[in-house]
């Protein structure tokens, strides 16, 4: 085939990952990318064990899902043992090539001209399904773009494994047709230095050119359903809750203010790794005073109902609501949250964790920042910017427009639509 007919017909994009649903970081930007896709003619598919987009543009597959009972008894033989069972290897093969199967059938039912591989190749939440994708680009060298979030080999969980071969194999591939895309300078050096893997880097973005749709009467109930009086600050943690997000600096930070109503809200899952950390989070919070109000069974995509028809707000009414958010995190690929506080023009609290300090510092964002630990001098500097509306706006204002300038839909836009550009042209030979 030719690149031009090729060209012509590269239009349907079939994105794949373990889980498409919901407020993570990963199911946001396959968010992003398919919004900027389709305003320039492109339509989307899902594959996905986990899956909150149309049904009938989707292929929703069990075993691709990470919770998998199958995929969490695979990744329990895999790591943190030097030694693989093989009926561990006995399942990981089944499983695999039943993935691979639907792979295909994936990509002739929706006529899929190009891939996009969210994650699914980079970090071995799901091994069958990183061994099906790139058995599946090698057998057929199917034009894809690998968009990687975080690796392996960032993550303590997976530095113990019996799964050497497979991390080697597919975690990721270096295949024909392939454009991998990495999130932060950091992953970009470190995916050169040792799998000798060339790549561009997309950092996360955000709609910036479409203004925010004002909240409205829609969220006037939230601060009275979590417990705050008109005058208690409404201080927002908008981050799942897992060890590296390091809510323990936000709990402090919030004692170290001495309010009236000391409250914490957190706004995503609060068991997407287990109940341990979250458990530790209310020990902790007692121990400071600082009362916890976990709101993701009211935070949605999008406003709605829930079962007992209960409001649905979207993250966006969250943000409207807070006057601070807290971001205290150890470590994040690049870090949405930041993105999505800046949007919404609010004041946010931000260790200086290694990608920030790296990729994001230098462009000159006004923020307070914590290095690990929670200060009385950023207390001081976050009780002058909640008490100056003068000083809040001028440096909400600036923030905005330097992420207008580097995070905005338009950079991805120039990005991805030049790298689909060069695989429309490559020919497997």
């Amino acid at each position: 085939m030719s690149g031009t007919s090729r060209e012509q017909r590269f239009k349907r994009v079939g994105f794949i990952s373990t889980r498409i649903a919901g407020t993570d970081g990963v199911s946001l930007e396959i968010e992003k990318w398919a919004e900027v896709l389709e305003r320039n003619g492109y339509e989307c598919f899902y594959f996905a064990g986990l899956c909150d987009r149309p049904a009938e543009k989707s292929l929703l597959v069990d075993e691709a899902y990470f919770g998998h009972p199958s995929i969490e008894a695979i990744n329990g033989g895999c790591f943190g043992r030097h030694h693989r069972r093989p009926e561990v290897t006995h399942s990981v093969e089944e499983i695999k090539n039943h993935l691979k199967e639907k792979i295909y059938l994936f990509v002739k039912q929706f006529e899929i001209d190009v891939i996009i591989v969210e994650n699914a190749l980079a970090i071995p939440m799901n091994i069958p399904l990183g061994l099906a994708l790139t058995q599946f680009i090698a057998e057929t060298c199917f034009p894809t773009i690998a968009h990687h979030h975080d690796f392996y080999w960032e993550r303590e969980r997976f530095l113990v494994s019996s799964a050497g071969d497979y991390l080697t194999c597919a975690f990721p591939p270096d295949l024909h047709n392939m454009c991998h895309v990495v999130i932060n300078s950091i992953a970009s050096a470190q995916l050169s230095h040792r799998q000798g893997i060339s790549n561009t880097l997309i950092p996360n973005v955000y709609n910036y050119a479409s203004l925010a749709a004002p909240a409205g009467d829609y969220v006037s109930e939230l601060r009275e359903q979590i417990g705050l009086g008109e005058n208690d600050p409404f201080i927002l943690q908008p981050t799942r809750v897992v060890p590296r997000k390091l809510i323990e600096r936000s709990i402090e930070i919030v004692s170290l203010m001495e309010l009236e109503n000391p409250v914490l809200v957190i706004s995503h899952a609060s068991r997407d790794e287990g109940d341990h950390y979250y458990q530790r989070i209310l020990e902790y919070s007692e121990h400071w005073g600082v009362q916890i109000r976990a709101i993701e069974h009211l935070v949605g995509a999008h406003r709605g109902k829930g079962p007992n028809g209960e409001k649905i707000y979207s993250i966006g009414d969250v943000y409207q609501c807070a006057d601070l958010v807290t971001y205290p995190s150890g470590y994040e690929g690049f870090g949405n949250a930041f993105l999505e506080t800046l949007y919404y023009r609010r004041p946010i609290v931000v260790n200086r964790y290694s990608i920030y300090i790296v990729d994001i510092e230098p462009k000159g964002f006004q923020v307070i920042t914590i290095d690990g630990f929670a200060s009385r001098e950023a207390v001081r500097n976050i009780r002058e910017v909640l008490e100056n509306e003068k000083l809040r706006k001028q440096t909400a204002q600036k923030n905005y427009e330097l992420a207008l300038q580097h995070y905005s839909y338009e950079v991805l836009e120039r990005d991805l639509l030049n790298l689909l550009y060069q695989l429309s042209q490559q020919i497997c030979t």
